[in-house]
């Protein structure tokens, strides 16, 4: 894998810079979605810009991944990227690293069909596959500390609040 050093130097260097200034690393991410024909939706976060689609089967042009796939490809992500800035502040020696974010679901609960079931999935399992020269010990300890700072693992693993804002505005007629 990438040498480890340039990313333990520039971690370290954040970290200093935050302990010493909190609000340099307080913010507000905003990302603006808009409906598209289809099922289909624009995103645009600062420079990305990416689309999001529902398949046939719910009425959509598969116009790109649904919003699941992003979500797991979120989690999953995170945790590589942590697990990967974690092994460098720790010294952990990585050759590879993947995650596989498996989501169990059943969709009658998004659909409407039983208010019994929740909408969201009903349970999520990652499964890393790591290879390196480290003591299991020491991997397990390596992980732990990752994913006790993931941002979007506490995401899921802790109910964040979530408001609504409506801006109304109606059709000008003729």
């Amino acid at each position: 894998m990438e040498d480890q050093e340039p990313i333990r130097t520039a971690i370290e260097r954040n970290v200093k810079v935050v302990r010493a200034r909190p609000s340099v690393g307080q913010g507000t991410a905003v990302t603006k979605v808009t409906l598209r024909p289809g099922l289909s939706a624009d995103v645009e976060d600062g420079p990305w810009k990416f689309s999001v689609g529902m398949t046939e089967h719910y009425g959509g042009h598969n116009d790109g991944p649904n919003p699941g796939v992003y979500g797991r490809a979120a989690l999953g992500s995170c945790l590589a990227i942590g697990y990967s800035m974690w092994a460098s502040r720790m010294g952990v020696p990585l050759e590879s690293l993947s995650v596989e974010v498996q989501a169990v679901f059943d969709v009658r609960g998004e659909l409407g069909v039983s208010d019994e079931l929740r909408p969201g999935y009903e349970r999520i399992h990652c499964i890393v596959s790591v290879e390196t020269t480290a003591s299991e010990d020491a991997v397990q300890k390596w992980l732990d500390k990752s994913e006790r700072h993931s941002s979007w693992l506490d995401d899921l693993r802790n109910p964040v609040p979530v408001s609504r804002e409506l801006r109304l505005s109606r059709p000008k007629t003729p």
